[in-house]
Parts: structure tokens; C-alpha cells; sequence
């Protein structure tokens, strides 16, 4: 989380209807993209890399590449993407 961090990203904390923490989002727009990475669990996640004008960037209809699975995998797969263009 701290590379992320460090690269730029942002996180939110959405909660459900009882208050209580149902994921935890990174969204970072650089170049001509934006990354997104959802964090529900230690075994569920996933990463979008998307262009820059996708309308809607938790569902995107476009997108270059993506990853799901558990939280170490999708955050290393994350990490190891170029960092200037689309994949």
C-alpha cells in the first residue's frame, strides 16, 4: 500500500448501508489512464488499468488490462505495470 502511496494513489473507504467498511479503493489518473484497485478482502480483489476518459472507473466498459484474485497477487501485478501507457 505504501508504493501505491507513493506512486500517487488515493484511497477511499466506502461504507455499506451499515456503516461498516466494505472495501477499500485507490484511484490514480497519471498520464493517459487511470488506475483503479478495489480491496474487499485478503482473497478478493481487482485492478483496472483504463484510458483517462472512461465514464464510470469502478465499471468500466473499457479497459487495458485487468486483475482479480487475492490482495498480494493483484497489488504485485499492479506494481509491476508500466508506468506511462496503456498495457
Amino acid at each position: 500500500m505504501r508504493q501505491l502511496i507513493a506512486r500517487g494513489f488515493q484511497f477511499l473507504h466506502p461504507r455499506d448501508a451499515r456503516g461498516e467498511l466494505a472495501a477499500v479503493v485507490g484511484v490514480r489518473a497519471h498520464h493517459t489512464v487511470i488506475d483503479v484497485v478495489r480491496l474487499h478482502d485478503a482473497d478478493n480483489a481487482v485492478a483496472t488499468r483504463m484510458p483517462a476518459d472512461e465514464s464510470n472507473v469502478l465499471f468500466p466498459s473499457r479497459f487495458s488490462w485487468r486483475s482479480r484474485g487475492s490482495a498480494t497477487a493483484v497489488l504485485e501485478e499492479l506494481l509491476e505495470l508500466p508506468d506511462d501507457r496503456m498495457t
